[in-house]
């Protein structure tokens, strides 16, 4: 897959049919209009396109505004390569760019400096100058500039349609299965193993410690059923993420993971952890003790969920 980050070196590639947003979650409504995508590029001999900003454009349009994402940049790259894109364009998003009127940004950016032959968008799809372009400007402009417009119907799931919000909402609310299934992927983040205090070692269940990522979209405080990757090994896990009120700890909101039935050295170690399902929410104990205790319980719990939902075959 050839990634494009500057447009003085762009070639237009042979037929490109593309689509257009920042993809943030690579949910499943992203999916569909990825497929379609690429099966209608390979069905014209083209090149199936992404084109994306960077920076995001609330960045640049609200800076004010602390962003949270699903992926991290890598991760979207190797989701659109999986889903058979062959290039991604990043279009620099600037206080200039973001003043290009609709009519300008069809004709000099989609039209004109990208070559696009066909643009699949979403219906409620909006560009340009304070979003005043929709879907039926996008596909009169695309008429008359040379290229072809088609909407995508949205993905809905658990009655409602699947989107970058919802699924934020989702997590924060601490409902991981329907994020699960909104996302066709149980969420994950990816880091480094730090080193803690070691009180999961002194309760007798130690953890491998994360930093929580600071750009990304946090689930709720509370203790997950989890599954932990590392040097492409899967062990299941449980984790917690918060605060350690207990503890009475700096405030420092970490993600400690416990591996149920081995214990690798992972310290300085990458590793990936996917949630699984939500236990419980945080809770202050009154003594060490009475935590351990609990965390027996939320070891059986969270075995029960990973029967349930990783190791039983999935209708």
């Amino acid at each position: 897959m050839k990634v494009v980050r500057d447009l003085t070196g762009y070639t237009v590639p042979p037929s490109p049919v593309a689509t257009i947003g920042n993809f943030d979650g690579q949910h499943r409504g992203h999916q569909a209009l990825l497929q379609t995508v690429v099966s209608t590029a390979e069905g014209l001999g083209g090149t199936p396109m992404v084109v994306t900003f960077d920076p995001h454009p609330v960045r640049i349009l609200a800076p004010q505004v602390p962003l949270k994402f699903l992926t991290s940049p890598e991760e979207k790259l190797a989701a659109f390569d999986a889903a058979g894109i062959r290039q991604v364009v990043f279009l620099p998003f600037t206080p200039a760019f973001a003043a290009l009127s609709p009519e300008a940004f069809a004709k000099d950016v989609l039209a004109g400096s990208l070559g696009i032959r066909a643009l699949f968008v979403g219906q409620h799809f909006a560009f340009g100058k304070g979003r005043a372009g929709r879907f039926d400007d996008l596909r009169r402009l695309g008429e008359a500039w040379g290229f072809e417009v088609h909407a995508i119907a949205p993905v809905s799931i658990d009655g409602a349609i699947v989107s970058s919000t919802r699924i934020r909402t989702l997590l924060q609310e601490g409902r991981i299965e329907s994020a699960t299934r909104c996302l066709g992927r149980r969420y994950s983040w990816t880091g480094r193993v730090v080193w803690g205090e070691g009180r999961g070692r002194d309760l007798g269940w130690p953890t491998a410690n994360l930093h929580v990522p600071s750009d990304r979209v946090v689930p709720k405080d509370g203790v997950y059923a989890a599954v932990a990757i590392w040097q492409d090994r899967t062990f299941d896990s449980i984790a917690y993420v918060g605060t350690r009120p207990t503890f009475k700890s700096d405030g420092e909101r970490l993600l400690e993971v416990h591996l149920l039935d081995e214990r690798p050295s992972l310290y300085g170690e990458t590793i990936t952890v996917e949630f699984v399902a939500h236990i419980r929410g945080d809770m202050t104990f009154p003594s060490a003790g009475a935590l351990a205790a609990q965390i027996v319980s939320d070891v059986a719990a969270a075995r029960t969920r990973l029967c349930e939902l990783v190791h039983t075959p999935q209708p």
